[in-house]
């Protein structure tokens, strides 16, 4: 993960602010709340459904665990066994449900820091 965002920004939510870098990535994990995950899917064009809901709540849930981000597979695994799907078609709603990629928009979404280098796996 990045040390210093190069740019900061404020976003006003309905019970306060979160800091975001340059790219809408949140700097402060602890800030996520639903309300910045629904502004953030806003700003990727991505209308929240109930297919993404539980992949960021166990994005958050393995943050909080772990303090890092979970890798790809994990979710992979996680949408092929709640779908009933195969790895390749897994791989296949993830892009259907967060089209520009795993650590584009979900990552940012479910509220986790921008990484500086990452394996998609």
């Amino acid at each position: 993960m990045r040390t210093l965002p190069d740019k900061l920004t404020t976003v006003p939510l309905s019970n306060g602010t979160v800091t975001v870098d340059e790219h809408g990535y949140i700097t402060d994990p602890g800030q996520w709340s639903d309300e910045f995950a629904r502004r953030a899917a806003e700003t990727e064009n991505i209308e929240l459904s109930d297919h993404h809901w539980p992949i960021i709540r166990f994005m958050r849930s393995f943050h909080d665990e772990h303090s890092v981000a979970p890798d790809q597979r994990f979710v992979l695994n996680l949408i092929a066994q709640q779908d009933g799907l195969d790895k390749a078609q897994a791989r296949r709603r993830m892009y259907e449900l967060f089209p520009y990629g795993y650590v584009k928009q979900a990552c940012k979404i479910a509220g986790m820091r921008q990484p500086r280098a990452w394996s998609t796996g």
